[in-house]
């Protein structure tokens, strides 16, 4: 069965995106970069991949299929990138949106998430953000949260849905010279 994880950059505080959903305050740090560019290249927007020195045909490592919920998808198509993740499977969950270059989800995020689980393939990256998160935490399986030495506040947190304990497992914390930590969890049995 396919993994669903969530790879996402976070404040100390866990807020991934600032109250109106801006997340261009996250620094991108070289050494970080390098690193999760390294392992997980599919994460790269498309439009990007060959700037930092990715091929067209890089092999996708961990992920063939990208979700994201429409707030997380609606910054790059006001950049007009109509499919920011062309080589992956790119299913966005909107009960707006309509005609786009990518796979519309309209309801029951958790049923579709439980049938993609089941198709062969690589993971599944849920890149944001934090209500379909909570919508689609009973599957998450690995959590990788690049973490920046930022307190913001206030903003759009990891997961915001009503109080629902989940335990899951530190598997890792790689903390790196810029200040960052890329923490890993896998979901406890």
């Amino acid at each position: 069965m396919r993994k669903l994880t969530y790879y996402v950059a976070a404040s100390i505080d866990g807020f991934i995106a600032d109250p109106a959903g801006r997340f261009d305050f996250f620094p991108i740090e070289p050494d970080v970069m390098a690193a999760m560019n390294a392992e997980r290249p599919e994460a790269v927007p498309t439009a990007f991949r060959s700037a930092i020195g990715l091929a067209d045909d890089t092999l996708n490592r961990s992920y063939d299929t990208v979700l994201m919920g429409r707030h997380s998808y609606e910054p790059g198509l006001a950049a007009g990138m109509t499919s920011p993740y062309a080589h992956l499977r790119q299913i966005v969950f909107s009960t707006t949106l309509s005609s786009t270059d990518v796979e519309i989800v309209k309801s029951d995020p958790l049923g579709a998430v439980r049938a993609l689980k089941r198709e062969p393939g690589l993971g599944i990256w849920l890149c944001g953000g934090g209500t379909l998160a909570s919508q689609l935490l009973p599957e998450i399986d690995e959590l990788v949260i690049k973490q920046y030495p930022l307190v913001l506040g206030a903003g759009i947190p990891l997961f915001s849905s009503a109080f629902e304990p989940s335990q899951f497992n530190l598997d890792s914390a790689r903390p790196f010279d810029s200040g960052a930590v890329v923490l890993t969890y896998t979901r406890s049995l």
